[in-house]
């Protein structure tokens, strides 16, 4: 499993934590920055992860900013992208389990460090469930298709 992260300057602190936890469990990630808490513009970086998930050379991604908020809007206009805001591990469990969410999104200002690096452990261990979650995510696909969204992902 390869993850792509990215930050803006809100959140640099948050995603260097989560590489400090990806690298301990020896996960594979490419950080497409921001590289430092100078101001940045967060929808730049949610894009950048957001077309690698699409792709598919990333499975998945992680970005973060001051409230994640901001970076999972943006991250969800590209077609095939499910980003999840979660700050607790329910959300983050239920996201995959129930939405095939394959991009996690959490805020700096809203959560530590401890709790973002448990969310990030849930949220990679869990897989989608499929079943009736699968005719669920199908009709978002359906909706990014009516409004010329392209979804075979």
């Amino acid at each position: 499993m390869r993850i792509a992260l990215a930050a803006d300057h809100g959140g640099f602190r948050l995603k260097e934590e989560v590489i400090s936890f990806l690298q301990e469990n020896g996960i594979s990630f490419h950080d497409f920055g921001t590289y430092s808490e100078e101001a940045v513009d967060y929808p730049d970086f949610a894009l950048l992860v957001a077309e690698a998930v699409r792709s598919g050379e990333y499975q998945l991604g992680i970005l973060c900013c001051g409230t994640g908020i901001g970076v999972a809007i943006a991250a969800n206009k590209v077609p095939g992208i499910r980003a999840a805001l979660c700050h607790d591990t329910f959300s983050a469990r239920a996201s995959r389990e129930h939405n095939d969410a394959n991009i996690l999104t959490m805020g700096q200002r809203v959560i530590g460090p401890g709790l973002a690096r448990e969310i990030v452990r849930v949220w990679l261990a869990s897989e989608f469930a499929g079943g009736r979650h699968a005719r669920r995510v199908a009709k978002i696909a359906e909706i990014e298709k009516k409004y010329g969204g392209c979804c075979d992902h």
